[in-house]
């Protein structure tokens, strides 16, 4: 029988990936480390071999064949010095937006570094010499899968970018000898758009944007989705951060991490991506992601990225709305998405005496009194996401550092957005870690009388405390997980340590330890007028106060599906849960 395609999966899904992106013109140069994707890629007649046995003449060739023919053309070379051939000829391609694929085959690349013979050290390029440059190992897992297909794609794509210009794949092997796989896996192809480009079509119904971080819209973007969702029948899912403030918004956490029910409405044909980072945990039911930002970048944190639109998110959604001329005006999806949030949200009301004195509580009687048009920063973690589950006033902006996802910087970044605007509220909430760390911005002589800030003081990381958490799940011992979550700092939940430096420091100083005590400061807290001086609430409660908070708003709803599926992760765990899946699907 004769030689077919190779068994290593990295090398499948780059052959077929590149047939999905139109690269068919090769010049492969001899040697034993490229023979798996070489003998692959003779084997298929879509692809135009050419032979080279000096590298540095093979880019030169590539550079002349793709000026010449205008299309995009691949090398392929063995390791050791002969991808340092490729130099002189990808600096070429640089200067001149030639579109070539240098794939250099690599051994693993642990094995660098340590006097095995040919195994040299590929991971910085000269400047000049190509546009981006993208590892593909050998795969032996699904996220490594997931990993090669993004990677691949980006490659690809980077191709034919801004003018176009040289790219580079290092292509890992293991220099299997089974070339029997007759045919190539299904593979997913991502696609780039650009303002000028033909557009895929949307079908309306069941379409949602989902917002992560954002700053503050312009009423032109915002104008452009309210008028989207209506034609499209979308709805728009935000957190604290996203700060969209239209006509379709659902703060989405309340109804997609429920763990013993999964809402209709989360069944979603397709979400649109927005934003920057996000702070929520995905749950999303989705087989296809766009994502809509000016930098175009392939970032997949759903796994299920299709299209990528690299252009002003109002020149996407107003072009959308000009494709969709006549169609009819529908919101039947943000409908049922609101239907589910005002019962669900109903439902932790009514269950508010049941909550304990928590983050999560906290939040709930707290948002709806914040004053108008104030701005409300957020600590990472256990603070975002407690106060991701209620509404807050369309008029309010509100951030999280989840750039960099640190504890360290929340109060410095409230104090020195308070400083954009003296007459406006800045409220802060953050965890007690994060405020010691952080503590010395309140000294700052330019803070201002406009900051009001709670200090949530459980006196740990609380997060490792919580029943989803790895190091809850995996049963650490509690006298270890101190080390983990920094247990026992700052005083131990002193009564007094930062009500004196706060004092000090020219603070209105209030604390509570319950709730009766916190209803008593609320008032105070949430006054709408910038006083005599800066106000600072610290709250004293309790990890396993926490952990049970957060557990009630999982469960708050519950379905015979969903609970056959928590029992089912009781029993196996979630890597259990995910084993049984892989076989299901295999």
């Amino acid at each position: 029988m004769s030689n077919c395609y190779s068994a290593e999966k990295n090398v499948q899904i780059l052959i077929a990936l590149m047939k999905a992106h139109g690269v068919k013109k090769v010049v492969a140069s001899p040697g034993a480390t490229n023979v798996c994707l070489v003998a692959s890629l003779q084997y298929d007649p879509f692809f135009e071999m050419y032979s080279s046995v000096d590298e540095r003449s093979a880019a030169y060739m590539a550079c002349g064949l793709a000026a010449e023919s205008g299309e995009p053309v691949a090398l392929s070379c063995t390791q050791a010095t002969a991808s340092r051939n490729y130099f002189p000829g990808l600096t070429e391609a640089y200067y001149r937006k030639l579109p070539i694929l240098a794939i250099t085959s690599t051994r693993a690349e642990e094995e660098v570094g340590h006097k095995l013979q040919q195994v040299i050290d590929r991971s910085v390029q000269p400047k000049d010499t190509v546009r981006l440059s993208v590892s593909l190992p050998v795969i032996h897992t699904d996220k490594e899968k997931w990993a090669c297909e993004v990677n691949a794609n980006r490659a690809l794509l980077e191709l034919r970018r801004r003018g176009g210009g040289p790219v580079h794949i290092n292509l890992g092997t293991e220099y299997t000898q089974d070339f029997t796989v007759e045919k190539l896996p299904e593979v997913r192809v991502i696609r780039r758009y650009f303002p000028k480009d033909t557009f895929p079509e949307i079908k309306p119904g069941r379409v949602a944007i989902f917002v992560a971080s954002h700053i503050a819209w312009s009423d032109r973007l915002t104008a452009a989705v309210d008028s989207f969702c209506e034609k499209y029948d979308a709805v728009v899912l935000c957190d604290q951060t996203s700060n969209y403030c239209g006509k379709y918004g659902m703060m989405e956490k309340i109804v997609t991490q429920q763990k013993r029910y999964s809402a209709p409405c989360n069944q979603i044909s397709l979400l649109i991506h927005m934003g920057n980072m996000s702070g929520s945990y995905l749950n999303f039911h989705t087989d296809s992601v766009w994502r809509v930002n000016p930098d175009g970048e392939l970032q997949d944190p759903f796994e299920k990225l299709r299209c990528v639109f690299e252009m002003e998110e109002a020149e996407f959604f107003e072009r959308y709305l000009e494709m969709g001329k006549g169609q009819a005006v529908k919101t039947g999806f943000y409908e049922s998405w609101h239907t589910e949030f005002v019962r669900l949200e109903q439902d932790a009301r009514e269950k508010s005496d049941a909550i304990p004195f928590s983050n999560i509580w906290i939040a709930q009687q707290t948002l709806p009194k914040l004053p108008e048009n104030s701005v409300l920063h957020l600590g990472i973690y256990n603070t975002l996401r407690s106060w991701s589950f209620f509404e807050r006033s369309k008029t309010i902006r509100g951030y999280a550092n989840v750039g960099g996802f640190g504890i360290d910087g929340n109060v410095s970044s409230l104090l020195g957005a308070s400083l954009a605007d003296k007459d406006r509220l800045y409220f802060g909430v953050v965890g007690d870690l994060s405020f010691f760390y952080d503590m010395n911005a309140l000294g700052n002589r330019h803070l201002g009388k406009n900051i009001r800030l709670m200090i949530i003081n459980n006196g740990r990381g609380t997060e490792f405390t919580n029943r989803d958490n790895f190091t809850f799940q995996a049963g650490i011992d509690p006298g270890a997980v101190s080390y983990i979550s920094a247990e026992g700092h700052y005083g131990k939940q002193s009564r007094k340590l930062v009500r004196h430096y706060a004092e000090d420091l020219g603070f209105a100083y209030l604390s509570a330890s319950n709730k009766e005590e916190y209803l008593k400061c609320l008032s105070r807290f949430v006054t709408p007028e910038v006083g005599d001086e800066p106000v600072l609430l610290e709250v004293f409660t309790d990890s396993a106060d926490e952990r049970d908070a957060l557990e009630l708003m999982y469960t708050l709803e519950e379905s015979v599906q969903g609970k056959m599926k928590q029992a089912a992760r009781d029993i196996l765990g979630d890597k259990g849960v995910q084993f049984v899946k892989k076989i299901i699907r295999n």
